[in-house]
């Protein structure tokens, strides 16, 4: 797994990386953390606001800080999602 925090560097950043980290060590499980500070690469996601949250392939947070429990349930969605790709979609299923 890969997550990516977008965003500038600024402290809404820092937190979301920070609690995503928590995340992770909530769940015993390790994956790749990728800050994306570069302002050009931010902006091919098209991104409107951020702190962006991005887990492999899909943007799954954008524009807010989200708390511990928060990335902890959408990594669990991930996990459980990435098991069966014939439901997955971009919008995590809620299209």
């Amino acid at each position: 797994m890969e997550i990516k925090i977008l965003g500038t560097g600024c402290p809404n950043c820092i937190k979301l990386e920070n609690n995503t980290k928590l995340a992770l060590q909530k769940l015993w499980m390790e994956a790749k953390i990728t800050k994306v500070t570069d302002i050009e690469e931010i902006m091919s996601y098209d991104i409107m606001s951020t702190p962006w949250l991005v887990i492999d392939w899909g943007v799954v947070s954008s524009g807010k800080v989200l708390d511990i429990g928060e990335i902890v349930e959408l990594i669990n969605s991930w996990k459980d999602n990435i098991q069966k790709p014939k439901s997955w979609c971009c919008c995590w299923g809620n299209c």
